[in-house]
């Protein structure tokens, strides 16, 4: 276990940074309907002594989720299709929160996210004129598909199309955790999203078999291809967004896909075979959001050195400088997982023009990693940066 080596922050296990991140990660999307205070203190308080235990850790964060189905399933059949629908959102981001350490993936832990799924789903059908409108959609990809969700602005359908924002996971994210990060945010401002797990993330990894690559611009690429069947949105006018890991997806997307029209990089990434190397002699004694054996699993690698093989693919350096889209980096000034550094050497050679460095520490909030300290000192930031490139001309005078 890593010992998080800056203590101001929220830290539930004080002595295991990746369990920390986690719970903090499902607690940070509380705004969002993703979680629940005491839900999330009563799973922490079970597990405190447990620390480490991946087993106990899905064991508590199942059987919460499980209460809150059961919990919705009643309200639903009791035809109280808003709190059936806000109970199925957070075991949604339960039964997720708990199955994404869990490795290997048993049938236990399958049947978890599959009951996820369901969740979710059924949160898009019951909750009606309270959100955004959620279309289960499928994006081609060479002989696969993408599963994907499709979410705009509740009622009338505007004159024009909206523009919208791709949005990519990370190493270790969901489309499903992505929705309660901040989508409301971009709906509301009049953009819609569309929600993708690329490959090596979400249903895409666990039941398709699309492990990680490092090409990722042909997921990008694949997304606005869809997009452009679509009447309902303006792939004309399409972004791309991505955390953690994702701000390689999204820098190497906008780099290599010129039809993209913004980039948000949520997290910098600069070398990650290094960031691997690191962790690997350290024995994954470093600050982490997985266990280390997660990389094997979503690179389809048996060996941590042919992973390393495989990452030494994972290179900025040489395709940025190719952007010239408008680009967005944040990242969190005590970021332990990915060093300011590398932040700093992925904003400088970014070819763009318009390009901006937003860091965060303790006096703004949002400090650690993907800042999940403090999940909206950065979601409303990252929507007026994308309303501002893709809606020019909508904020108010004198605003």
């Amino acid at each position: 276990m890593a010992v998080p080596q800056f203590k101001e922050w929220f830290r539930y296990f004080p002595d295991d940074y990746r369990w920390s991140a986690a719970l903090a990660l499902v607690l940070g999307s509380a705004p969002y309907g993703g979680a629940e205070l005491g839900e999330v203190d009563a799973v922490g308080r079970a597990l405190v002594g447990s620390e480490g235990d991946d087993r106990a850790w899905f064991e508590a964060w199942g059987a919460m989720g499980a209460r809150l189905q059961a919990d919705a399933e009643r309200s639903e059949r009791s035809g109280y299709s808003h709190s059936a629908a806000a109970a199925y959102l957070r075991a949604c981001s339960y039964y997720q929160i708990g199955e994404r350490f869990f490795l290997p993936k048993t049938s236990a832990a399958l049947d978890a996210y599959r009951s996820s799924l369901v969740c979710f789903g059924r949160y898009a059908a019951l909750q009606g004129d309270a959100g955004p409108t959620i279309e289960r959609v499928e994006i081609p990809y060479g002989e696969a598909l993408l599963p994907a969700y499709l979410v705009q602005t509740p009622g009338a359908r505007p004159a024009t199309p909206p523009p919208c924002v791709v949005m990519f996971d990370g190493l270790d994210i969901t489309k499903e955790l992505q929705y309660c990060r901040g989508v409301s945010e971009l709906t509301r401002r009049g953009l819609a999203c569309l929600l993708v797990d690329g490959p090596g993330n979400g249903e895409a990894i666990r039941f398709r078999g699309l492990h990680l690559v490092p090409e990722y611009e042909r997921a990008g690429s694949a997304a606005l291809d869809f997009l452009e069947t679509r009447h309902d949105v303006d792939a004309s006018r399409t972004a791309v967004l991505a955390i953690s890991l994702g701000g390689y997806y999204t820098s190497r997307c906008a780099s290599l896909e010129h039809r993209f029209a913004a980039a948000v990089a949520w997290g910098g990434i600069w070398d990650y075979r290094a960031t691997w190397e690191r962790r690997i002699a350290r024995s994954f004694e470093s600050a982490m959001s997985v266990a280390g054996d997660h990389i094997c699993w979503v690179l389809g690698c048996s060996t941590l050195d042919e992973a390393l093989d495989r990452l030494g693919a994972f290179v900025l350096d040489g395709v940025v400088q190719q952007m010239s889209c408008p680009f967005l980096l944040l990242h969190g000034a005590e970021d332990e997982q990915i060093p300011p550094a590398d932040a700093r050497s992925l904003f400088a050679a970014v070819g763009s023009a318009d390009k901006t460095h937003r860091v965060f520490d303790r006096t703004s909030g949002g400090a650690t990693h993907c800042q999940t300290d403090q999940l909206t000192a950065a979601t409303p930031v990252i929507a007026d940066w994308l309303a501002d490139r893709l809606l020019p001309g909508s904020r108010p005078s004198g605003d």
